[in-house]
C-alpha cells in the first residue's frame, strides 16, 4: 500500500462558503434607488415649500414643508449608508447639487438678512465703508434704488419696514450701521462686483449655493484623508443634503455658510499650525461664532510653541482684515454689535436668552453662568480634546453654547450642521431643529414657553445620543476584549 490515507479515512473538507457579494450587491442597488428617490422628493419638497409663501403669509404651509423636509433628510441619511461607496458618493454631491438648486426657486422666505448684505456691498463699490453710515442716512441717498428702497405701492408686504422719515425699505434696522464683520463685508463686495446690474437677490443666493456645495466637497476630502472613505459619503450628506442648508444657506443666504467652510477647512485639513489659525480667524472674521471652535482647533494640544501659532495666526488674520476698515471708520466697526445684543436680551435687565438656565437661575445670574460653563468646557475640549479629531471639541463646546444661549435664529446653527458632518454625531441637529421651530412658530403660541421647550428637548436628545454612544462604545470593547482571550 501506498502511504496516502484512503479516501474513505480522509477528513471530511468543509463546502466552501457561498460569497455573501450577491446579496449585498442587491442590498446597495436598492440603497442607492431608495436614496435617489428620497433625494429627489426632498428637491421637490424644498421648491414647493419656498414657492409656497413665506414666514407671514403661508406660515403653517411653511412649517409642514420644513417638517417633511426634515422627514425626507433623515431617511435619506440612514438609505445612503449601505450604498456602495462610489455611488454613496456621487449621490452625496447630486444630492447636494439638487438641494442648492432647488432652493433658488424663489426670493428669500424667512430672513431679510440678505437685503442688507446686497447693500453693503453695493456701499462698499462706491467707496465708502459700510461702517460710516446707516442705510437710511442721507450721505447715501445717491446709492438707493427701487428694489432696496422702493418707493411706489403701500410699503406693505413681507420684509418692508418705513424708517424714522417716512422711507419705504427692505433693509431690516436701517437706521444704524452694519453689524457684520470684516471677511463678509469682503464676500458681499465681492458678489456685488461679480454681479450683472440689476441682478438684486440671485447673486447672494447663487454665492450661498457655491459655498454650501464647496463645504460638501471639503467634508468629502476631509473624511477620505482620514482614511474613513466609507463612512465620508453619509457624514458629509449630513450638511449637504440637511434642510437647513438650502433654506438658511441659500435661499436666505446667510453669510454663515462661509464661515462653516472656512471652520471645516481649518480644523479637517490644517494641522495645529499658522494655517489653521488663520483659516480659524477668517472664519471669525466672517461671523464671530466661529471663535467657540478655537478650543477644539488646540485639542490635546500640551507645546506652548504650537499653542501661540495658532492664536497668533488667528489674530493676525482678525486684525489685518479690519485694518482698512478702522483706517476708514475708527471704533465704528463695532457697527450695531452692542445694541443688537441688548436687542436680542442677552445684556442684565432685560434677558431674552438662555432659556434652559433661566428655569434654574435668576436672569441676573443666567448670563455669568453661561460664561463660566462655557470656560469650563472650552478649557475641558484643550486639555482633554483628541488631537486627531478637533471638530469634536469644536461641536461639544459650539452646540453647547447654543443650547445654552438659546438663540432665536436657526442659521446660527449651521456651524453645528458643518461640525456633525465632520464627526458624524447627529443627535446634535436637533439644535438646528430646536432654533427653526423658536424661529417659525413663537407667533403661533404666545404665552407659550416655547424657547425653553425647543432647546429642553434638543438637550435632551444630545444627552441621551451620548449615553447610546457610550454603551454601544462599551459593548464593542468587551466584544474585542473577549476575542482576544486565549482559548483554554
Amino acid at each position: 500500500m501506498s502511504g496516502t490515507a484512503s479516501p474513505h479515512h480522509q477528513s471530511p473538507q468543509p463546502l466552501p462558503r457561498q460569497p455573501a457579494a450577491p446579496m449585498n450587491r442587491t442590498w446597495g442597488r436598492n440603497s442607492t434607488f431608495a436614496t435617489a428617490a428620497l433625494l429627489a422628493a426632498l428637491t421637490v419638497v424644498v421648491v414647493d415649500t419656498l414657492r409656497a409663501g413665506d414666514n407671514q403669509s403661508n406660515l403653517g404651509r411653511l412649517l409642514a414643508g420644513y417638517g417633511v423636509a426634515w422627514a425626507l433628510f433623515a431617511a435619506a441619511v440612514w438609505a445612503v449608508r449601505k450604498a456602495p461607496e462610489r455611488a454613496a458618493t456621487g449621490l452625496v454631491l447630486a444630492g447636494a447639487a439638487a438641494v442648492s438648486l432647488a432652493a433658488l426657486a424663489a426670493p428669500p422666505r424667512t430672513s431679510n438678512d440678505m437685503y442688507r448684505y446686497a447693500w453693503d456691498g453695493r456701499v462698499q463699490a462706491a467707496g465708502i465703508s459700510p461702517y460710516a453710515y446707516p442705510p437710511a442716512s442721507p450721505e447715501l441717498a445717491k446709492l438707493r434704488d427701487d428694489w432696496l428702497f422702493p418707493t411706489k405701492g403701500s410699503c406693505q408686504g413681507w420684509g418692508l419696514t418705513r424708517t424714522d422719515g417716512g422711507g419705504c425699505v427692505r433693509i431690516n434696522r436701517p437706521t444704524v450701521p452694519t453689524i457684520y464683520p470684516p471677511v463678509a463685508e469682503g464676500w458681499f463686495f465681492a458678489v456685488h462686483v461679480l454681479s450683472p446690474p440689476d441682478s438684486r437677490h440671485k447673486p447672494l443666493q447663487v454665492g450661498g449655493a457655491v459655498l454650501a456645495f464647496g463645504t460638501t466637497l471639503a467634508l468629502l476630502t476631509v473624511g477620505r484623508r482620514r482614511g474613513d472613505p466609507r463612512r465620508a459619503p453619509a457624514r458629509a450628506a449630513l450638511w449637504g443634503w440637511c434642510p437647513a442648508v438650502p433654506f438658511e444657506a441659500v435661499n436666505n443666504a446667510h453669510i454663515d455658510t462661509l464661515g462653516v467652510l472656512l471652520t471645516v477647512l481649518a480644523l479637517g485639513t490644517a494641522t495645529a499650525g499658522a494655517r489653521r489659525g488663520a483659516l480659524l480667524g477668517a472664519a471669525i472674521a466672517v461671523k464671530l461664532l466661529p471663535v467657540l471652535a478655537l478650543p477644539g482647533a488646540l485639542s490635546g494640544e500640551r507645546s506652548p510653541a504650537r499653542v501661540v501659532r495658532v492664536v497668533s495666526a488667528l489674530l493676525a488674520v482678525v486684525v489685518l482684515a479690519y485694518l482698512p476698515y478702522v483706517i476708514a471708520s475708527g471704533a465704528g466697526v463695532l457697527g450695531y454689535l452692542p445694541g443688537y445684543l441688548q436687542e436680542e436680551g442677552y445684556e442684565p435687565g432685560d434677558v431674552h436668552r438662555f432659556a434652559l438656565l433661566r428655569l434654574l437661575l435668576p436672569d441676573t445670574a443666567a448670563g455669568v453662568t453661561v460664561i463660566v460653563l462655557l470656560a469650563l468646557t472650552a478649557l475641558y475640549v484643550w486639555w482633554h480634546g483628541d488631537p486627531a479629531r478637533p471638530w469634536r471639541g469644536a461641536l461639544l463646546l459650539t452646540g453647547t453654547g447654543l443650547l445654552l444661549v438659546s438663540p432665536n435664529y436657526p442659521w446660527y446653527s449651521l456651524l453645528v450642521v458643518g461640525l456633525v458632518a465632520l464627526d458624524g454625531r447627529w443627535e446634535w441637529l436637533t439644535v438646528t431643529v430646536a432654533g427653526t421651530v423658536l424661529y417659525l412658530s413663537t407667533r403661533l403660541l404666545p404665552g407659550f414657553p416655547l424657547q425653553a421647550w425647543a432647546y429642553g428637548t434638543a438637550a435632551v436628545c444630545v444627552a441621551l445620543g451620548a449615553c447610546l454612544r457610550s454603551a454601544a462604545a462599551r459593548r464593542l470593547l468587551d466584544r474585542r476584549r473577549g476575542r482576544s482571550l486565549p482559548r483554554t
